[in-house]
């Protein structure tokens, strides 16, 4: 199987370079594989979830995701719209559209038209469960339908990898194990690379392989 991630010396530091949060990151993960990030509150596991959606870039190294070299490559949008779809902890749904219009949002720098696109998110809808809530406005849904939603955002554009930064963070422990078989349900699926971010190691233990951030390096990796 080959590695969808290749990452060599990443660096990435702030505030001037006096906060390093990444200190020499070297990783690879294979296409299709399931992978858990754990570590301590600025341990540097966010950051690196970061750097592999390129909603950040690094200081130095290395960094190869689906094939575009991120420390290089410009066109960075392309490729978030293309091969990553994001699932964050708050969800991050606009308030003011329904939940259709959510998960079309992903879909507009597609070629499909309107009418591919309310399919597609209708499709998804289904996926998730909640054909019925469409229409309504994310305010009307409990939290872990919000994440569900969030979810079939996140799917939008058929992405390779799933970056999932603690999508159980705010719910309860009976919608957090839904949520969960439904990301695991879609990785084994659709063959969906799925890297998640969490502080529960008995989430983390239902991943391939669990990675160990601290102060900014790997320091377990099993």
């Amino acid at each position: 199987m080959d590695n969808i991630i290749e990452i060599r010396n990443l660096v990435k530091s702030y505030e001037n370079g006096h906060i390093k949060a990444l200190n020499g990151i070297d990783l690879t993960i294979r296409e299709g594989e399931f992978v858990s990030i754990i570590g301590p509150s600025g341990s540097g596991k966010s950051t690196l979830l970061n750097m592999l959606g390129a909603l950040d870039l690094p200081d130095s190294g290395y960094i190869n995701v689906a094939g575009y070299d991120l420390t290089s490559n410009k066109k960075l949008n392309k490729f978030r719209a293309q091969k990553i779809g994001f699932v964050f902890q708050l969800h991050n749904l606009i308030p003011n559209l329904s939940v259709v219009e959510n998960i079309e949002i992903p879909m507009f720098t597609s070629k499909l038209s309107n009418k591919m696109m309310r399919k597609r998110a209708l499709f998804l809808l289904d996926i998730v469960g909640l054909h019925d809530k469409a229409f309504q406005k994310p305010s009307k849904l409990s939290g872990g339908e919000r994440q569900r939603v969030a979810i079939a955002r996140a799917l939008a554009n058929n992405p390779s990898i799933i970056l999932a930064d603690e999508p159980t963070g705010s719910l309860d422990s009976k919608t957090s194990v839904k949520i969960l078989a439904q990301l695991i349900d879609l990785h084994r699926n659709n063959n969906v690379t799925l890297i998640m971010v969490t502080h529960d190691m008995a989430v983390a233990r239902l991943a391939d392989r669990v990675i160990e951030v601290l102060d900014g390096k790997l320091v377990s990796v099993g």
